[in-house]
């Protein structure tokens, strides 16, 4: 392995390696974007325009190949991920691989068995454990300000009715593709991270699109109930018929006190605008959005707003990738273990499975 800074080859030249992996590969000096695979560049769409200098491969076969390349991200297709994650590793290289790792726990397991054999880092991009918000209710669980949980929901609503013009996989009926893979993977990941694994789950995976709107019929939208043993249920939901002006992302109850929380993580917006981690501003929250806390002492409640986390040099998404160069470095663990995201794939293989028998399936 070469020494720092690493150079890193991606996969795809979509909106995840545009909003995400390569603007935080670009602030950490650990790391060089040194190529990318896009096989069909448009005058309007080329990485070798926008990032002068890179190589630019049209077959990721050619990109694994280049010996200068110490790690690969993949930012294809759910479908793609686990065939071009392998390459990756048979070549001796470190993989991120963007989520949902990939479509089933058994291609999991393989990779992570691969990455062992071939003594390389396998990680997935599970990046809302980085969400402020996220990390707020984290803070105030640890603080047991709530006191125990009975009830944590968590929700990714949308009002998008119709998918009109989408080309997106996540609108298509393929391996690893529909809500559940797409922003359940995320909600999920976050619950196991507060709770550790359930004891059963009940899921219910349709869509709340008209036919017509829906093409394939896919899995737009989802309703996943996670049962623990001391009774606590954790619902995540995914919603693309929600007419709301503010949409619910957390509701937290416990015995001393609840949270609730609207709006999205700033992040990936402040990314999208072209903001990067350190730039002032970025991720922080308006005041306006923060979340509402409510405390019961003696049967009295009090309710007042609750500021978001604001977020430090180890609390963006960058943290991600600092990771990532520590671990390859010697120095600490991957972000994301690949087995804590093989175990929420497997926690998705039983929502389905709860779905399609129509009834309440063990862990």
């Amino acid at each position: 392995m070469a020494s720092e800074p690493y150079n890193v080859g991606i996969i795809g030249y979509g909106a995840a390696a545009k909003v995400f992996h390569i603007p935080l590969i670009e602030v950490l000096p650990e790391f060089k974007f040194y190529a990318v695979v896009q096989r069909h560049p448009t005058p309007d769409n080329d990485a070798s325009k926008a990032h002068p200098g890179i190589k630019n491969y049209r077959r990721a076969e050619e990109l694994v190949e280049d010996r200068l390349v110490d790690i690969v991200v993949v930012t294809t297709t759910p479908a793609t991920h686990f065939e071009l994650a392998k390459l990756a590793l048979e070549h001796g290289k470190h993989v991120l691989v963007e989520k949902p790792f990939v479509p089933t726990s058994k291609e999991a397991d393989e990779l992570i068995a691969l990455a062992k054999k071939h003594q390389k880092y396998l990680t997935v991009f599970q990046n809302r454990r980085w969400d402020q918000d996220f990390l707020t209710i984290q803070s105030l669980m640890q603080q047991n300000t709530l006191g125990r949980i009975v009830e944590f929901e968590s929700h990714f609503d949308r009002y998008k009715p119709s998918t009109a013009g989408s080309k997106a996989w996540k609108t298509r009926v393929e391996p690893g593709g529909g809500a559940i893979y797409d922003l359940g993977t995320h909600l999920i990941d976050q619950i196991v991270q507060l709770f550790g694994l359930p004891k059963k789950i009940t899921a219910f995976l349709g869509s709340q699109r008209l036919e017509d709107d829906n093409p394939g019929v896919y899995d737009a939208s989802c309703t996943v109930l996670l049962h623990y043993h001391d009774g606590m249920m954790a619902t995540v939901k995914v919603a693309v018929v929600s007419a709301e002006v503010e949409q619910l992302r957390f509701w937290v109850r416990g015995e001393k006190g609840s949270y609730k929380k609207y709006h999205e993580d700033c992040q990936e917006a402040h990314l999208t605008a072209g903001m990067r981690p350190g730039d002032p501003g970025f991720g922080i929250e308006p005041d306006s959005r923060h979340g509402t806390l409510t405390t019961a002492v003696n049967s009295l409640f009090t309710a007042k707003p609750y500021p978001t986390l604001q977020p430090t040099a180890s609390t963006t998404y960058k943290a991600i990738y600092a990771q990532l160069a520590n671990a390859v470095s010697g120095k600490g663990e991957v972000p994301v273990k690949a087995e804590e995201a093989r175990d929420v794939i497997r926690l998705i293989e039983l929502a389905k499975r709860s779905n399609e028998e129509g009834r309440t399936v063990d862990v």
